[in-house]
């Protein structure tokens, strides 16, 4: 009999261990965002709010140019491009994407435009030192679209991999003017300036953010994409600029 009880004791006193391995064991889920690096500091801002109300996901940010990115879906569990071109892929690769926000383009010139550029038609000039976002990506290609509307051809000294390569170029001086995101301008802060560009001339941003089929932890990404076309991921979205979905 007292043997019986030494092993009942024993048992009852690895019941608790053992139900902490059921539900702790697995540990905190990491979720792995590619994103375009236009929405650096929103991306950053999101994944914490997110975080407040699902306490079991880390987030690990990669942000770069969508044509980049895309090319890295074996990396990540989400992926946001600056346009749906970049963002179509094989069927089996990707689940139906959401489209979480919007934008549109400005001119960057230096602090205080000293070149006095005033519109489109000024980068066209031979002296004038331009940089414009790659061709393969959707900066360069909503760029030669709010090139073609104003008229103007424009040749870039470069092509640079984001918006920010380009917005760090006129910044150091190195670039007369680029072509960026609006929402890219609080990120320079008073290191550049920037030129509207009329609303007939210029283009409308769309951001789609899709889960990776792949994903170990696909539903968790779902779940995030789908917060993110929400009314709580827009309202961040807004106050960083991005205008809604």
């Amino acid at each position: 009999m007292v043997s019986i009880m030494r092993v009942l004791a024993a048992f009852l006193l690895l019941l608790p261990l053992a139900a902490g391995c059921g539900t702790g064991g697995e540990g905190p889920v990491t979720l792995r965002i590619l994103a375009d690096s236009s929405l650096t500091e929103v991306m950053a801002d999101l994944t914490a709010v997110y975080r407040q109300s699902h306490r079991h996901l880390r987030f690990r940010l990669r942000l770069d140019g969508s044509q980049i990115i895309t090319g890295e879906l074996d990396k990540g569990d989400v992926v946001i491009t600056a346009d749906a071109r970049s963002l179509r892929s094989p069927d089996e690769e990707l689940e139906p994407a959401r489209t979480i926000a919007r934008n549109s383009l400005t001119i960057a010139v230096a602090p205080g435009n000293p070149l006095r550029v005033r519109n489109l038609v000024r980068l066209a000039e031979r002296r004038m030192k331009v940089v414009l976002g790659p061709s393969t990506g959707p900066l360069g290609r909503y760029s030669q679209q709010v090139l073609a509307s104003a008229g103007v051809v424009v040749k870039p000294r470069s092509e640079e991999a984001s918006a920010r390569a380009v917005l760090s170029m006129v910044r150091s001086g190195e670039a007369d003017a680029g072509l960026v995101y609006i929402t890219d301008m609080k990120w320079a802060g008073a290191a550049a300036s920037s030129v509207a560009i009329p609303a007939a001339q210029n283009v409308t941003v769309v951001y789609p953010a899709a889960a990776i089929s792949e994903s170990p932890h696909r539903d968790e990404a779902a779940a995030f994409v789908n917060w993110l076309a929400g009314p709580e991921a827009t309202a961040l979205f807004n106050k960083y600029g991005f205008q809604s979905p």
